[in-house]
């Protein structure tokens, strides 16, 4: 299968820390399960994370426990640089490690820190996939401009913006 065939069938995430989301995050694990539940049913196999604290890694477990469930479905996680996650608090940097170690594949975009690396990932993220899910704010910065990136690239993407009006 070409690599074009193959992103037909990969979905990624992306979305906010829990503090800049209006809603709790049993809801945005919540929403999470139903749009993987949805991705799984359309003919998603292949999940991709970018490991950002709350909702990348809440998507991620979430993929994992379906895996676990016997789904035939795979996780690829995709990080900055090693050391992203270093000055997490300790349950954060728990959860990081625990589902680096679970995917079926891991990328590191570079070897060490450099200032585009974040919208390098997000980049990533969305060249090798088709749909996005995403649960953010609506307010412009990384997420939004991935979100923008990804309508420009032809993804599907499913949105939740926590306190919008549907």
């Amino acid at each position: 299968m070409s690599e074009e065939e193959m992103r037909l069938h990969r979905c990624c995430f992306s979305g906010h820390r829990m503090e800049k989301l209006r809603c709790t995050e049993a809801e945005v694990k919540g929403w999470l399960e139903e749009r993987i539940d949805e991705a799984i049913e359309d003919g998603f196999v292949t999940f991709l994370c970018g490991m950002g604290m709350g909702v990348d890694i809440w998507a991620g477990e979430c993929v994992q426990r379906k895996k676990s469930t016997g789904k035939d479905i795979r996780l690829i996680c995709v990080t900055p640089y090693p050391g992203f996650s270093a000055r997490w608090s300790d349950p954060w940097k728990k959860a990081y490690a625990e589902l680096w170690q679970a995917a079926d594949h891991r990328v590191m975009i570079e070897k060490s820190f450099a200032p585009d690396l974040f919208a390098r990932r997000n980049r990533y993220l969305v060249d090798h996939s088709s749909r996005l899910i995403v649960c953010y704010s609506g307010e412009s910065g990384g997420t939004g401009d991935t979100v923008q990136y990804a309508l420009s690239q032809g993804l599907d993407v499913y949105e939740w913006i926590p306190g919008k009006e549907e």
